[in-house]
C-alpha cells in the first residue's frame, strides 16, 4: 500500500486511493493510511479463517462502492474472495503474489519455490477469480533463487520487486491499457481514464 500511495502522490499515474480497507484491526496498512490522511476502515472478517462471513462481504462491498472505487487492489489480504464480491466488482478485484503463477499458488509461495528447487521465480499481478490465485495474469517479474537463499532473504527480495511492479500494473489499468481475453490479459492502445483503488 505504501509504495501505491507514494506512486500515487508522484502523479506517476492518474489514480487515487479511495479507501483503505483491513480485515485486522490493529494492522500496518490502517496505521500508514492514517499517516497520509486516506480514509481508512477495519471491517471484521467474522468467524472463518480464510474467508468473508456473508455479512462481512457485505459491509466491504458497501464501504467500496460508498468510496466510488473502480478498482479493488489487494495488498495482504488473506481471504478467499467469492461470489457478491466479485459479482460487485466484475474483472476489478486484483492482487498480487509472491510467484510466477501459475507455479506455487497459495500460502508461503516463496518458500514452496525454494523447497521446490527452482533457479528462477518471482511475482505476479493477477485478476481474482473463483480460484486460488488464478485469475488472468497481469503482469509479472522474474528474481533469481540464489544459492544461499534462504526463506526470508528470497521473500524480501520478491517484496522489493512487488512494490515497484504492482504500481505500474496498476497504471497499466487505470490508462485503460488491458483488455482481459479468456484467461489472457492483452495490452491495448486505450484512452486514458481516472480510476479509484
Amino acid at each position: 500500500m505504501v509504495a501505491i500511495a507514494e506512486a500515487c502522490a508522484t502523479g506517476q499515474f492518474p489514480m487515487q486511493i479511495a479507501i483503505v480497507l483491513s480485515d485486522i484491526a490493529a494492522s500496518g496498512i490502517l496505521a500508514q493510511a492514517q499517516a497520509r490522511a486516506i480514509p481508512s476502515q477495519f471491517i471484521a472478517p467474522g468467524p472463518f479463517r480464510t474467508k468473508l462471513d456473508d455479512a462481512s462481504e457485505q459491509a466491504y462491498v458497501g464501504a467500496l462502492l460508498n468510496a466510488g472505487v473502480d478498482l479493488v487492489v489487494l495488498a495482504g489480504f488473506m481471504r478467499i474472495l467469492k461470489g457478491q464480491f466479485l459479482r460487485a466488482f466484475p474483472q476489478k478485484v486484483i492482487n498480487i503474489h509472491p510467484a510466477l503463477l501459475p507455479s506455487f499458488p497459495g500460502l508461503e509461495a516463496w518458500k514452496q519455490a525454494l523447497d521446490y528447487g527452482v533457479k528462477v521465480t518471482g511475482c505476479t499481478v493477477h485478476f481474482v477469480d473463483q480460484g486460488v490465485d488464478t485469475g488472468p495474469i497481469i503482469a509479472q517479474q522474474t528474481v533469481p533463487v540464489l544459492d544461499d537463499d534462504t526463506p526470508e532473504t528470497l521473500h524480501e527480495r520478491i517484496q522489493r520487486v512487488e512494490h515497484a511492479l504492482y504500481p505500474v500494473a496498476i497504471a497499466s489499468i487505470a490508462a485503460c491499457d488491458l483488455k482481459v481475453q479468456g484467461r489472457r490479459c492483452l495490452k491495448v492502445a486505450g484512452s486514458s481514464c481516472r480510476q479509484a483503488a
